[in-house]
């Protein structure tokens, strides 16, 4: 409640029910599926073959394209920032001379690019849900420190312990340099962060009666999925599901919801009424099944040209040439992987506001 008597106003981005279950309760409920079967998710068998096209195809890679929507699917878009149209060029240029040179370097880098990009979405929620809160510069340094090290800590468990039954990209893509010191030292200031966020949230609430529930959800979830599917669960399962569903339903979530708004920001500076692809449920189905369909066609140029992983869902890819040439590969890997690479670049300034930001 707050000090009038009201029930205190939540930062939603969109609504509570919206909200909660497309932004906030998605690392809740992949960590409730989880640990309801430990012991098919701490497995590092072959993930079953429905299960990777539910959460690689239609979450993780689907997300990727949800991108083009704030981006290239804009009119506007090129005009206000024409990086736009040099990023993919430079991502892919870059791609084949990191790829010309050792494939592993390739992926290697594109690996720590993703983490970075996995890091600051968490960072980018907790700011949205921090966006109408007076606070002292010192408790918002507690908030930035308390998400970095729900991430960071889990990634440095990763390369300073070793023995992951999982990687990011492919096998050997993320450094290992084992200290049982560093380990300890590491551990010991996550579990101290932890402590002074929650003592900073308790005197928060004992002084204005009040507390940001998405901005705390978004914070526990983030320690609770990068914990659970890094450190405590040591399956590829479990981190596939943690990993995909925290990260890709957000973000087409947040896609979804601010280009909605924009939507009907124009209708109503237009004194329109625009019925387009941001119509609720056939909006969003239209907006998911075109990313999924785009997902696929990826998916199946990597499995038709590279991988040969699972052919029964991309049939219509099989007769495609497998590629073994070494200079082939190094033009070809860094094209297919350039919606991931672009979409870690992009997103590092896409949410910064224009002067023509609902246009």
């Amino acid at each position: 409640m707050s000090s009038a008597g009201k029930p205190l106003e939540q930062p939603w981005l969109s609504s509570v029910w919206v909200d909660g279950l497309f932004v906030l309760s998605p690392p809740f409920l992949a960590l409730l599926l989880v640990a309801s079967f430990p012991g098919v998710f701490k497995s590092t068998a072959t993930m079953p073959l429905v299960y990777w096209v539910l959460l690689v195809v239609m979450v993780d890679v689907a997300h990727v394209y949800s991108t083009l929507y704030r981006t290239y699917f804009r009119s506007s878009s090129v005009k206000q920032r024409p990086m736009l149209l040099v990023i993919p060029l430079l991502c892919y240029v870059a791609g084949v001379l990191l790829y010309a040179v050792d494939g592993l370097i390739f992926w290697r880098i594109l690996a720590y690019l993703a983490v970075f990009h996995f890091i600051r979405q968490q960072y980018g929620f907790m700011r949205l849900y921090s966006r109408h809160e007076r606070q002292s510069k010192l408790h918002r340094s507690i908030d930035a420190l308390a998400v970095y090290t729900a991430t960071i800590y889990p990634l440095l468990y990763w390369h300073l312990a070793g023995g992951r039954q999982f990687n990011w990209f492919v096998d050997g893509d993320f450094l290992v340099f084992k200290s049982e010191f560093l380990l300890q030292l590491s551990g010991y200031i996550y579990g101290c962060v932890i402590a002074v966020y929650a003592l900073k949230e308790l005197q928060m609430l004992a002084r204005v009666r009040k507390i940001n529930l998405p901005r705390n959800l978004i914070v526990a979830g983030t320690l609770l999925s990068w914990y659970f599917g890094i450190i405590y669960y040591n399956g590829d399962m479990a981190f596939t599901t943690l990993n995909v569903v925290s990260h890709g339903i957000p973000y087409m979530a947040l896609i979804w919801i601010t280009e909605q708004q924009r939507v009907k920001n124009r209708a109503l500076a237009e004194r329109t009424m625009l019925k387009a692809v941001y119509k609720p449920y056939t909006g969003v189905l239209i907006f998911v099944l075109g990313l999924v369909l785009l997902a696929y066609v990826e998916e199946g140029l990597w499995d038709g040209l590279v991988w040969r992983e699972h052919t029964p869902v991309f049939a219509i890819f099989k007769n495609l040439p497998l590629i073994h040439d070494s200079a082939a590969l190094a033009l070809l890997v860094p094209l297919l992987s350039l919606p991931q690479s672009t979409h870690y670049i992009l997103d590092g300034f896409i949410w910064k506001r224009t002067k023509q930001e609902h246009q």
